[in-house]
């Protein structure tokens, strides 16, 4: 019987420890997904290079072998002030502590040291793949008049794939439904402390994923990150904002992003140095509109993008 793509799953899990799966489940563990892209099997490969008599492809050995996946999850609040949110795993195994603020608030900020990695299934109609020790990374988008998303990528060490089927029962109630990104549900996209007319903003933590395989040792690490950002919005006349001196100077300010407005589903972005590069111009209906990329430096260290859900 053929397969169908929206027949799938996907579980994620913290792991107490590295090295030792958990058990994710259907009811407990489930994640609400989407655009999902998954390679199962992601080999390298040695090349055999030994002498013939005659032309021919001398094959290649499988040296190290892990899985990636890649999804979208909507970003929306946890219900309540200070729950939460179901997709709180996934950032901490994407190199971010979870600080809980009972009825107020959970922040997430990056970390360096101790880092948590999961376990994740991915059931497409009946065949289970499983990645372990999976360690991720994240990136934030919000465009207007579309629904905010958090863009994970993911590396794990390799499980042999089998026929499983798909959970009895699955539970999707710590998903709360997102509000879309426009000028009512969006109060604050401030920028150097100037408020503009935005069209898309975006953060990418832009983790170093590595996989490592030596005698002795096979792990997913995360070496390094060079967080980063975009943001489109209307030209402004130089008087009333002079982005291209601050480009040209080099001028480091803050980025702070609010969406949402209702107690439980508010989610906050928030980086101390943002370095405003690259310009262009764009048209949209008709308005020209300013594109920059931006460099999210550290202020204190582990602190140069923070998501507070609220």
């Amino acid at each position: 019987m053929s397969k169908k793509i929206r027949n799938a799953v996907l579980l994620a899990m913290l792991q107490a420890t590295e090295g030792v799966a958990a058990l994710p489940t259907g009811a407990a563990n489930a994640m609400m997904a989407m655009n999902i892209s998954a390679q199962p099997v992601s080999a390298e490969f040695a090349k055999r290079n030994n002498i013939k008599p005659y032309m021919g492809n001398m094959g290649s050995v499988p040296v190290a072998i892990h899985a990636e996946i890649s999804f979208e999850v909507e970003l929306a609040g946890a219900g309540e002030a200070g729950d939460v949110p179901a997709f709180g795993v996934l950032l901490r195994s994407s190199a971010f502590s979870e600080t809980v603020v009972p009825a107020t608030s959970v922040v997430y900020e990056p970390v360096t040291n101790g880092l948590e990695c999961a376990t994740l299934y991915y059931n497409l109609d009946g065949v289970l793949f499983k990645m372990t020790d999976a360690k991720g990374t994240v990136s934030f988008e919000l465009n207007a008049k579309g629904i905010p998303v958090m863009k994970y990528k993911y590396l794990g060490l390799y499980s042999t794939p089998k026929d499983e089927p798909l959970p009895a029962v699955v539970n999707y109630d710590g998903f709360k439904d997102p509000v879309a990104v426009n000028a009512a549900n969006t109060p604050t996209v401030a920028l150097h402390g100037f408020a503009g007319k935005v069209q898309s903003i975006s953060a990418d933590m832009a983790n170093q994923l590595v996989y490592r395989n030596l005698i002795g040792k096979e792990s997913i690490e995360i070496t390094d990150r060079q967080p980063t950002g975009s943001i489109a919005m209307e030209m402004e006349s130089v008087a009333t904002k002079d982005w291209y001196a601050t480009i040209k100077d080099g001028v480091l300010g803050p980025l702070l992003v609010v969406h949402g407005k209702v107690a439980g589903n508010i989610v906050e972005l928030a980086a101390p140095k943002a370095q405003v590069l690259e310009p262009s111009f764009s048209d949209s209906d008709g308005i020209v509109m300013l594109t920059c990329k931006l460099d999210l430096q550290p202020a204190q260290g582990n602190d140069e993008l923070t998501l507070t859900v609220r």
